[in-house]
């Protein structure tokens, strides 16, 4: 394996984790659940995934000049969609239909990866330096994508208690739910030694 091969299968690795954290956030839980807005601007699980979609759309088609035509690019990723359009699921937009349309993009990002080197030249109309390579573009979207786990991890945890890395492999201490309890009490006790 060259050095440039080993580069894009680290990069490929990250990246499918981060994708299989966002669409494991919203598994098992009802419509209702995966797009009620948690925070104030809106942040709902269902929304990330969908988020997801176009963000691998985007930086893996428009930026390389290409497109599927099997993945026409939806009207909620146009220029001329609506604010936030991207960021909440439409009623006629199930939980399945937005993960099988991200599982869709996926496979499109990996075939623009797998044809093109590292060093492929791209374009960001977008961005303040618009001339980039697929390199950047993969450690942009690595990064993209992880922000947004992290934020489905948040959003998962308030919705139903549910937490963790991945749903093999929590990655938190085995404690059980009064040890939490006892750990959150410590933790507001703490904040509230500060109080006003």
């Amino acid at each position: 394996m060259t050095d440039a091969e080993f580069q894009k299968a680290t990069l490929m690795h990250f990246l499918q984790l981060a994708r299989d954290a966002l669409v494991w956030k919203v598994e098992g839980l009802d419509e209702r659940a995966a797009r009620w807005p948690l925070t104030p601007t809106g942040t709902n699980l269902l929304g990330l995934v969908k988020h997801a979609s176009g963000i691998e759309l985007g930086y893996f088609g428009e930026v390389f000049g290409r497109q599927d035509p099997a993945l026409p690019i939806p009207a909620w990723a146009r220029e001329d969609a609506p604010p936030n359009a991207d960021m909440w699921a439409t009623p006629d937009e199930s939980i399945e239909d937005v993960v099988a349309f991200y599982r869709r993009v996926q496979a499109f990002a990996d075939e623009t990866i797998a044809a093109l080197p590292l060093d492929a030249r791209g374009t960001v109309s977008w961005w303040r330096r618009p001339d980039v390579t697929l390199h950047q573009i993969l450690v942009h979207v690595v990064a993209e994508l992880n922000r947004h786990a992290g934020h489905a991890d948040i959003l998962r945890e308030l919705t139903d208690g549910s937490a963790g890395l991945r749903r093999e492999w929590s990655n938190l201490p085995d404690q059980q739910v009064d040890a939490w309890s006892e750990h959150v009490a410590r933790l507001r006790a703490v904040a509230e030694s500060f109080a006003p």
